[in-house]
């Protein structure tokens, strides 16, 4: 299944367009546990995704995301507003199947998934851990399985939220990559505070965990707030130096579950 590689240049081009646009609405975290479907792709104990639709880039191939992605449909990718999101998911076949959920990360959009119902792509390691022990191949020979499946709150031990600053990022177009988010894991809304100022300025969605703003010349240290689907918030003070550059990554000091 192909898997999406975004260009900065693409990236700058989505931001302009969305400049003037409005934040996005989310729903409120719901943990009841819902009917769907899951196939897996990758190898067969894999990791699943290289990078991926939400822009998390080799981060899903180490821990803590190794081996806990998952791509999503139209449904639960919500056009990328469901990046970082993280979820339980059972298997229903009990000729297999053990009881455990498997908890995978949304890092990715399944394309060719199915539009009218819920579906999860997992890693083949994701899905094969849903099989009693010693079945997860026979598992994964069964194709697309019947689940269920609920939000969960995301957990990063030991991790700070972390804000990447991508490529083709400038003075006058920053944008941001969100990572390691605990709780909600998704984000419903950015802004960002320039060095000296007192005025927070909406940052606009572009795709993905990627967010921008263009205006300028801006300049740092920016402080950044981060709201959750749910409405919690979290606020970095001066996260990214005056001396920033495209591509460094700017870790916090805080994290909705420390």
């Amino acid at each position: 299944m192909q898997r999406h590689r975004v260009s900065a240049v693409f990236i700058l081009s989505l931001c302009f367009n969305i400049a003037l646009g409005q934040t996005p609405t989310h729903s409120v975290l719901d943990q009841h546990w819902y009917p769907g479907t899951a196939t897996w792709y990758g190898e067969p104990e894999g990791d699943g995704s290289t990078g991926g639709a939400c822009g998390y880039g080799t981060l899903v191939d180490v821990k803590p995301l190794k081996a806990r992605v998952g791509a999503v449909g139209s449904v639960l990718f919500k056009k990328g507003e469901g990046c970082g999101a993280c979820y339980k998911v059972k298997c229903l076949d009990h000729s297999i199947c053990s009881k455990r959920a498997v908890t995978v990360i949304v890092t990715d959009e399944c394309p060719g998934c199915p539009s009218d119902r819920t579906h999860f792509d997992l890693s083949g390691s994701a899905f094969g851990r849903m099989a009693f022990a010693g079945e997860n191949g026979q598992l994964r020979n069964r194709g697309e399985i019947p689940v269920i499946y609920r939000r969960t709150p995301c957990k990063y031990a030991g991790k700070n939220i972390a804000f990447h600053v991508n490529e083709g990022s400038t003075p006058f177009w920053l944008s941001l990559l969100v990572e390691f988010e605990d709780g909600d894991g998704d984000i419903g809304s950015m802004y960002i505070q320039e060095g000296g100022s007192s005025e927070w300025v909406q940052m606009s969605h572009v795709w993905g965990a990627n967010w921008c703003i263009v205006r300028g010349p801006l300049r740092g240290p920016f402080s950044v707030k981060v709201s959750t689907s749910t409405g919690k918030s979290l606020t970095a003070k001066d996260v990214i130096p005056s001396n920033w550059t495209p591509k460094a990554t700017y870790t916090s000091r805080l994290n909705f579950l420390s």
